[in-house]
């Protein structure tokens, strides 16, 4: 039995409100939900053959998440119990310092070789996500901002113009990229997750808003998204220099927060104030809206009647799942078979195991893609050889 507990097993350190930490988990998860289902971010399910697999790709998902919560929770808080002063030997990282539990973690408990693998999966998280970000985003400004600013002005121009300024802008993108990660990394007051939370709830959430807010409330004027959008900005200013937690407190008559519980309550007054007042004002302008006079009303109709209109998979795009099935089936075997090798790395029966086992769930997934590709190709050709 683990009895030395850093602190409250529940509240944990620097924790004096109960009721602060539920509030935190209740406004988390509506941040996540504004970050997570949005028109902004529902480009990833266009990679689904119809609209049933879409459904299940989001299920899928859903799954994934909530069981990823629950482990990547598991090394902070091992790292808490079993090497309580992990962060000392970081001083030099500022208050980043408890940014690197993982590493220790990997490196103290886990088997020998575990901190590379754990580099390469960073490594290739971070490519899947920003590749696809890089993409997307220079997809919208040449289509929604470049061609038609040269529509305008009666320059017609193809494909392959399109497609060479958009590896242009997505070049130029990620450098900006890069040179944002080398600033973030010289602030060292602040933890990667404080920045991140800072950063996607005073900037993210606010351009997000009307990008989910306008798959409910579809009568709106066509200034209603920019004039949100500065609306949040400026709340979230407002609350990060006015309305702070030291200033809030005060308001309610109780003592000043810990460091953690102001962190907690900035959380909670920022999402708090855009769901009542970013999002509130973008429902009001409703009331602005005149149908005569809205110029994008046929868009709009039409883009709602595509939202709601099921996809349905033809011959070629089952034959293009199966073909992407087998590929992607090889490489995750190529992947397994790779991580069974590491079972070689000197290490006590348990980290060989370990090495074992993963590679098996990995070779699992591998031969059930192939496995699957095969029977739906097999079931394709027996239909044909049936209709011939």
């Amino acid at each position: 039995m683990v009895t030395n507990f850093p602190s409250d097993f529940v509240m944990g350190p620097d924790m004096n409100y109960g009721l602060l930490l539920v509030g935190t988990f209740v406004f988390f998860l509506a941040k996540q939900l504004i970050t997570i289902m949005n028109l902004n971010d529902s480009f990833r399910f266009l990679n689904a053959k119809d609209t049933v697999n879409a459904r299940k790709a989001s299920l899928l998902a859903m799954a994934l998440m909530g069981v990823g919560s629950i482990i990547w929770f598991i090394p902070p808080w091992a790292s808490a119990i079993l090497y309580p002063d992990a962060a000392a030997a970081y001083s030099e990282l500022g208050n980043k310092a408890a940014d690197a539990v993982y590493l220790v973690f990997a490196r103290n408990a886990m088997p020998m070789g575990t901190v590379g693998l754990l580099l390469a999966a960073l490594f290739a998280a971070s490519m899947s996500s920003m590749d696809s970000a890089l993409n997307k985003n220079s997809g919208i400004f040449i289509r929604s901002i470049y061609q038609p600013f040269l529509a305008k002005r009666n320059k017609i121009v193809d494909d392959a113009h399109l497609l060479k300024m958009g590896k242009i802008l997505s070049f130029v993108s990620g450098l900006l990229v890069i040179v944002m990660a080398l600033f973030f990394k010289s602030l060292k007051e602040l933890s990667l997750f404080d920045l991140m939370m800072s950063f996607s709830v005073m900037i993210q959430v606010p351009i997000l808003i009307p990008l989910i807010f306008g798959l409910f409330i579809k009568k709106t004027p066509s200034w209603a998204p920019w004039v949100t959008v500065l609306i949040g900005l400026f709340v979230s200013w407002f609350v990060m220099n006015v309305l702070t937690p030291d200033v809030f407190s005060g308001f309610i008559g109780i003592p000043e927060f810990t460091s953690r519980e102001a962190t907690d309550m900035n959380l909670i007054l920022t999402i708090g104030a855009h769901l009542v007042i970013t999002a509130g004002f973008f429902c009001l302008t409703s009331l602005f809206y005149k149908e005569d006079k809205d110029q994008y009303k046929a868009q709009t109709d039409a883009f709602f009647k595509d939202l709601v209109t099921p996809i349905v998979a033809d011959g070629e795009q089952d034959d293009y799942d199966r073909q992407q099935r087998n590929k992607l089936g090889s490489m995750v075997m190529y992947m397994g078979t790779g991580i069974v090798f590491m079972a070689l790395i000197p290490n006590p029966w348990w980290g060989r195991l370990i090495f074992v086992c993963c590679a098996l769930i990995i070779l699992g997934i591998g031969i059930l893609l192939k496995r699957s590709a095969k029977a739906e190709l097999k079931t394709a050709l027996t239909a044909d050889l049936t209709i011939s």
